[in-house]
């Protein structure tokens, strides 16, 4: 479990409450502290386990490149409410979820869409489904089909203890002994330790079965022909490196590869992180401009 470098706000960025006719999603909303907002706007779409506060430290980075970026809590996560029906937690469900969001967040523009880890699943069915013009996808730290490894016997349990133990017993027979290896302060235990109650235990537990039964569906994105990126840390144990590699190819996607960072680049390593998006997503947004000028 990666944790946010730090809980306290920077300037610019505010918590909002994004109504949408999906209902009501609770996100951080950055803005630029100079200049304005003159390039389309981004949302970020956390993991299975985490929630907006993961991209505290790249919000402002990246909003300063002239951006409006709201990450979400997604339905069950965190702030943002869900009902006890286990079908509002499908990724399909989930993803019109982000479609109702762009469409609110874009106001009539393209929205760059990034999805970490589970949260890229859940772009992916957006994007696919054709709700929604995006004005590019990134895959970070997340795979064409099921998670593997490590995380993948981790989501197992989320599945099968959390109905039958509850979120405080899990927290602490799994989360708290994993924070506590991580010697982090104890504002971010507690933050952390909140979180994961405030969590819907149906939602979690529907969310780890579909993280964990995925299938690939690399070749019905790449038919999508949206600017695409896979960034990933070098270390990542979620999908294997090379599989997330292979996956790039087969997309025909821009891809990084974050040195140093594990599953949450975003987390891990910021600013490289941030740059690498501001990078894409200019490209991604000359690239559009460039074709409508050539159909004029």
């Amino acid at each position: 479990m990666s944790t946010p470098r730090f809980l306290d706000l920077p300037p610019g960025v505010t918590p909002q409450k994004i109504e949408t006719p999906q209902g009501t999603f609770a996100a951080l909303e950055a803005i630029p502290v100079s200049g304005v907002v003159e390039r389309w706007p981004a949302i970020l779409v956390p993991g299975l386990t985490g929630s907006k506060e993961d991209f505290i430290a790249v919000l402002m980075t990246l909003a300063q490149s002239g951006r409006r970026v709201v990450a979400i809590d997604l339905r069950g996560q965190y702030e943002t409410p869900g009902p006890d029906d286990p079908a509002a937690y499908t990724c399909a469900a989930l993803g019109a979820d982000v479609d109702a969001l762009s469409q609110v967040i874009g106001g009539g523009d393209p929205v760059h869409l990034v999805g970490h880890s589970f949260g890229g699943l859940v772009g992916r069915e957006a994007v696919i489904d054709g709700r929604t013009r995006f004005a590019s996808f990134t895959l970070m730290g997340s795979g064409p089909g099921a998670i593997e490894g490590r995380r993948a016997r981790a989501g197992r349990k989320i599945m099968e203890e959390v109905p039958a133990l509850g979120l405080e017993a899990v927290w602490h027979s799994r989360f708290e002994p994993e924070v506590l290896a991580q010697d982090v302060p104890d504002e971010i235990m507690e933050f952390l330790h909140k979180r994961l109650l405030a969590n819907s235990p149906t939602g979690l537990s529907c969310m780890a079965e579909q993280v964990l039964s995925m299938h690939d569906r690399t070749d019905e994105l790449r038919q999508i022909e949206v600017p695409t990126l896979v960034l990933y840390g070098e270390h990542d144990d979620g999908w294997p490196p090379e599989a997330q590699s292979e996956m790039a190819a087969r997309l025909g996607a821009d891809c990084v590869v974050v040195p140093g960072a594990v599953h949450s680049p975003a987390v891990e390593a910021p600013e490289t992180t941030a740059a690498a998006l501001v990078r894409f997503w200019n490209a991604a947004e000359k690239h559009f401009l460039d074709i409508r000028s050539n159909a004029v």
